[in-house]
């Protein structure tokens, strides 16, 4: 009895009387509050083929890159579709989408904060073990321990790897910790060679110091980039990144230097045959020893070779000191370290 009594208070209420009476016809519950993220729309005329929507998608075929086919009009635009059947109506797709307008909507487009952001960082953190000292604090500070030790070297688990740059701000070794760019590989290694060519081209122009440098002794420079820096931004056009790429080049970078006195060579041309690359020959019209740089590996052979010590043979490395200058340091060679022991 007190059951039923509680059911007609119920519908007695004014609350339910008022619910009863004012309820919504179809088309009004149809309607979608301003944030509801639905199925996305693709305006494919904005679509620049970037990829950022297929990359950020957690949900396996729910969308995908297509190009309609060339016409007398012109090339066929590139653009996402959408599967229904498996899109989770997530919203990460145009919350990610670079173009503006956006080439996919759905519902409010709020930004995902950068530290949560799915789509793979430009930079990849990983250990130099060349720098390394295996002082563990980059192990310590990573917030997610993304760090550990392996094989006693340390190592950077890149699917945990939030890219935070803690591990970079707390490592005392300069160059140790790298953020290393993983887009345009080749413009990478191009802009890279030009800075190796150019300090090994300095440290050529040097011959005088060179040629008088004691056994024990060294020589250190202070090379600017300024010479090569517009060439730089040609490879990579941009100042932050040109600048980061060569950092991390030079401060783990050892160059070989051979130092040809030809005014001293006897012309014995021992040299030639031991070369295992063949880019020493006999000039016979000009009655002189030839060696071609470019094919040169700066192996040592002919240096080990040469019966009067013609043949000068330099270890040179080289740090970052700020944003304009590469110090350098040269010393001769001693062959039981610098090659056996590499």
């Amino acid at each position: 009895m007190s059951s039923l009594m509680w059911y007609v208070y119920e519908f007695a209420r004014k609350a339910w009387a008022d619910a009863f009476t004012n309820a919504h016809n179809l088309p009004d519950i149809s309607e979608k509050p301003e944030r509801f993220r639905d199925f996305p729309k693709v305006n494919k005329e904005y679509c620049i083929g970037c990829g950022a929507c297929t990359v950020s998608c957690p949900s396996p075929n729910a969308i995908k890159l297509v190009r309609d086919e060339d016409s007398e009009e012109g090339v066929g635009l590139t653009y996402p579709v959408i599967k229904p059947g498996a899109c989770i109506r997530c919203g990460f797709c145009a919350e990610v989408c670079p173009t503006d307008p956006k080439t996919l909507e759905c519902g409010v487009n709020h930004q995902i904060l950068p530290e949560f952001n799915i789509i793979p960082s430009k930079r990849q953190y990983i250990v130099d073990d060349y720098l390394c000292i295996k002082c563990k604090k980059c192990m310590k500070k990573c917030p997610v321990e993304a760090i550990s030790l392996v094989d006693d070297k340390l190592f950077v688990d890149q699917l945990n790897c939030i890219s935070c740059g803690e591990c970079i701000d707390v490592c005392p070794v300069n160059g140790a910790m790298k953020a290393v760019f993983v887009d345009n590989l080749q413009d990478q290694k191009n802009l890279i060679v030009l800075c190796v060519d150019y300090l090994e081209e300095y440290i050529n122009s040097k011959e005088e110091d060179l040629r008088t440098l004691e056994k024990d002794g060294l020589l250190q420079y202070d090379v600017s980039i300024s010479e090569i820096w517009d060439e730089a931004l040609k490879i990579i056009p941009d100042n932050e990144i040109a600048l980061e790429i060569i950092t991390n080049a030079v401060n783990r970078l050892k160059i070989r230097i051979i130092d040809w006195d030809k005014s001293k060579c006897e012309k014995c041309q021992l040299c030639i045959p031991d070369c295992p690359t063949g880019c020493i020959s006999f000039d016979e019209k000009n009655d002189t020893i030839v060696r071609d740089k470019d094919r040169c590996l700066r192996c040592s052979i002919c240096y080990q070779t040469c019966p009067f010590s013609v043949i000068k043979y330099f270890i040179a490395k080289f740090s970052m000191e700020d944003d304009e200058t590469i110090h350098a340091t040269v010393k001769a060679s001693n062959l039981n370290e610098d090659i056996f022991m590499e």
